[in-house]
């Protein structure tokens, strides 16, 4: 159902301490960043509005900001891409804030807008237009666009050409709907608007948005007596200017102000929500009194206006056409509960067929069906989105209470219990954080079976299903790791491959380096798997490494076939078979290889990887028995080993411009051409394999396959070759490569049952994982110098250049490029947003393990 993956809290300092801010907000993005606000009060009771934004694989390492509001930060809102936040305060004041230098540990806001002196209510981003809509009832389908598909939405505002425009909407406690729009320039149009010609106070208020591009308010005045009032809000820019036209829509009061039993009982409302920032025609109410409260989801629907026959007698034809109306109906209702203190709502856009009480049995218990509502007896429900009904529980404490006990009958403990006062769902609604009244965090897993048994097939065809959604939408897959136990890696990983080879090749080539990134990371939870995280990094370093290096090419003529000179190297390496390096580069034109002798200088370090990884895989084929040995799965993948064969070839032509560039070898024989050598020996290990199909080199370069070989079943490498090969070490030295490093992150040390305690600020001390197990290449001996994985400099056993991590991989890179040169600058924007993973960078201190 639900338990407790860690706790994360603050340690009490002498002179200052955290504590939880009032209103506390708190935001989950989609590339599972959370950031939520405390108040930092000093000696002299001063408080410092502080936001605070952490990565859930490292919670311990906060990144805090002062963020110079004056007063209390009321809302925190991501946008649809997880890497900006906006932060609005009780004084109308709102801040955007950005990564600085694309980093999750350092932010910096650059713009914002005011509303002096006027409280901000409610806040949220908007719409850009994209909506991918789930159908659960086809997760069994073959193709990605039977199970996901892009809904018909309009953006809230276009530029020129149907581009989205970028900007934020806000509504005020006094009534006021201010909208910000982000002009391409970097200037900010503001304007404001009464939400209507009566203003009144607003209380609570939530923004949602329609199909059509119109945004929808949704505001009370705090009284479960007054009427939930709702206004169309439609924004359109005029002459360089921002223009807001409102109109009323249809109001709703809640049912228990309307039952003469209940009229009095929960005279405020505390929760006011729509079900989903896109579906503005369903919303939940809580309503409270001291000790209980009751929550009621609405939806508005059209319904016909019957017709007096006075009328139709009248005029037959209105009669032939009933006229509509939108009106709210309740569709839902609980009894009485303990006092709500928090709601979360799930992210996860679930197309429902009938929006009606009657689901699917087969997605009745689905978790992005539930919303979560937290209790001031310090449960957590998860219960029905549409229907209300519980389907699963959290208890703080240790002793459950039966779910259907009135409130009113619970004994209360002695002092205020420990509760929720803000939380949130994850984007796949498999996890859950909340912040606790005395300023705790903590992570919640959230069962896919939400309680009900499932079959271990079932629940991976749950897992699966969110997997392959985070693929193509590009989020952040790590709350969907925190389900997965080392026993189901192995099957998760053959049916993420399985689905990926049935789609299209256009969508294969998009998907190509984010199916390596979640292998990898499925890889890591398991002791019988995790040498393949580097076999997975290594083949995304390569794809890489080949697609830049091709790049540089240039045909000699400008009006030259629609053949690029990749694309005639592919085919040519693949046709021509023959062992000798330079028989194969005879038939390629050498004047399209051509480069400034500074950038074939400035490409040695890749160069030489690509030299060395060839002689690693060469000098390890007589051990190719051993799966724990990384690189083991190269030696049986003809795409990559033709890829490697390709790079060759094109490093032996630069070594004829450049001699300087060519990979350095230690080698005990002067007259030995270890290119050469390393050549022969590779491509007779490639023509014993067959081509795994349009893998790495049609993703790469779009081209087809041409292969000089048969196709067969692969071969065993004859005796011959693998005598050549251990013979290796006597020729050439070894190079010892320099894997990714043991991962710090939680995920892989995370143990049903069994919560870690971990510290704001402090790194813990976490028990072994299975990266950290003795595998073969994988060790390193302590003082070792450190590398820049992505540019494979030696940093020296103590970097004194600062550097960055991945908050997924754990691979590291300095943050400053020591060179210039265009063609490490092209190589280097491959990374400068995210690692080659997909993963965030975090800035790591110099002494990085």
């Amino acid at each position: 159902m639900m338990d407790l993956a860690y706790v994360c809290e603050w340690e009490k300092w002498p002179k200052s301490t955290h504590c939880p801010s009032v209103p506390l907000a708190c935001a989950w993005s989609c590339r599972n960043l959370i950031a939520f606000t405390t108040d930092l009060r000093s000696d002299d009771q001063d408080l410092t509005r502080v936001i605070h934004i952490l990565d859930t694989e490292h919670p311990w390492d906060l990144h805090s900001v002062a963020s110079e509001h004056t007063e209390a930060i009321t809302c925190l809102e991501w946008d649809q891409s997880g890497s900006r936040l906006l932060s609005a305060d009780a004084d109308g004041q709102i801040k955007c804030w950005s990564m600085a230098d694309h980093l999750a540990n350092s932010w910096e806001s650059s713009v914002g807008s005011l509303v002096e002196g006027d409280p901000i209510v409610a806040l949220s981003w908007l719409h850009n237009g994209v909506k991918l809509a789930l159908h659960v009832e086809k997760s069994g389908a073959s193709s990605f666009g039977e199970k996901f598909s892009r809904v018909k939405f309009s953006p809230s505002l276009t530029l020129f050409g149907g581009k989205p425009m970028e900007g934020w909407i806000a509504v005020t406690v006094s009534g006021l709907v201010t909208v910000s729009l982000l002009k391409p320039s970097g200037q900010v149009l503001t304007s404001t608007e009464s939400l209507c010609r009566l203003r009144g106070r607003v209380a609570l208020a939530d923004i949602a948005f329609t199909g059509g591009g119109n945004i929808v308010v949704a505001t009370a005045d705090g009284s479960s007596a007054s009427p939930v009032q709702f206004y169309k809000v439609c924004v359109s820019v005029v002459s360089e200017k921002c223009r807001i036209d409102t109109e009323i829509l249809p109001s709703l009061f809640m049912r228990c102000t309307t039952d003469p039993n209940r009229k009095d009982k929960f005279p405020a409302i505390t929760h006011l929500k729509f079900l989903a920032r896109d579906m503005s025609e369903q919303v939940l109410l809580c309503a409270s009194s001291q000790t209980s409260s009751i929550a009621e989801c609405w939806s508005l629907r059209k319904e016909g206006l019957p017709v007096n026959n006075i009328f139709q007698q009248i005029s037959p034809a209105v009669g032939d056409k009933q006229p509509m109306i939108l009106k709210w109906r309740i569709l839902s209702a609980t009894n009485d509960l303990d006092r709500v203190s928090a709601v979360a709502l799930p992210k996860l856009p679930i197309s429902l067929t009938n929006t009606d009480l009657k689901v699917a049995s087969d997605t009745q218990f689905y978790p992005g069906l539930g919303l979560a509502l937290a209790f001031h007896d310090g449960s957590v429900h998860i219960v029905h989105r549409l229907s209300l009904q519980t389907m699963a529980v959290f208890y703080s404490s240790a002793a459950p209470r039966p779910v259907d006990e009135p409130a009113i009958k619970r004994p209360r403990t002695a002092g205020p219990a420990v509760h929720f006062k803000a939380m949130q769902l994850s984007w796949t609604s498999l996890a859950l954080v909340g912040i606790d009244n005395y300023g705790k965090l903590s992570m919640l897993r959230i069962s896919p079976s939400m309680g009900h048994t499932l079959d271990v097939n079932l629940a991976l065809r749950h897992l699966l299903f969110l997997l392959e959604y985070c693929m193509v939408t590009g989020y952040d897959w790590w709350d969907i790791l925190l389900h997965v136990q080392p026993s189901m890696v192995q099957s998760l990983v053959e049916k993420l491959h399985e689905e990926y080879t049935r789609q299209n090749a256009a969508l294969q080539q998009v998907l190509s380096t984010r199916i390596l990134a979640m292998k990898a990371s499925l890889c890591r939870l398991s002791p019988c798997t995790v040498a393949r995280v580097c076999d997975y990094h290594t083949k995304l370093f390569l794809i890489a490494i080949s697609s830049t290096l091709k790049s540089l090419l240039r045909p000699h003529f400008l009006n030259t076939p629609d053949k690029s000179p990749g694309d005639r190297l592919t085919e040519i390496c693949a046709k021509i078979t023959d062992v000798d390096i330079d028989k194969v580069m005879i038939n390629l034109k050498t004047e399209e290889f051509v480069l400034d002798m500074n950038t074939l200088q400035a490409l040695q370090q890749l160069l030489q990887w690509v030299g060395d990884f060839v002689l690693y895989l060469l000098a390890s084929l007589p051990n190719q028995g051993s799966p724990l040995r990384p690189g083991h799965s190269f030696l049986r993948d003809g795409t990559s080993l033709g890829v490697l064969r390709e790079l060759m070839v094109v490093i032996r032509i630069w070594g004829l411009l450049k001699p300087s560039c060519l990979p350095v070898y230690t080698a005990t024989s002067d007259t030995q051409d270890s290119m050469s050598l390393l050549f022969r020996l590779l491509t007779k290990l490639w023509i014993c394999l067959p081509s795994t199909g349009p893998g790495l080199l049609w993703v790469l370069f779009g081209c087809q396959w041409l292969l000089g070989r048969d196709e067969g079943p692969a071969s065993e490498p004859d005796e011959a070759l693998v005598d050549e090969c251990c013979l290796l070490p006597s020729q050439l030295l070894i190079p010892s490569l320099d894997w990714l490093p043991v991962s710090d992150g939680l995920v892989s040390r995370l143990q049903p049952k069994q919560p870690l305690r971990l510290q704001f600020g402090r790194a813990p001390t976490l028990p072994g994982s299975a990266t950290s197990l003795q595998l073969d290449g994988l060790v390193r001996a302590p003082g070792q110098p450190k590398i820049d994985h992505l540019r494979r400099l030696h940093l020296g056993a103590y970097p004194t250049e600062e550097c960055k991590a991945c908050t997924r991989c754990g691979c590291v890179t300095m943050l400053k490029s020591p060179n210039r040169t265009t063609a490490v600058k092209q190589w280097e924007q491959r990374w400068i947003k995210n690692c080659l993973c997909g993963g965030l960078w975090r800035r790591v201190p110099l002494s990085y393990p």
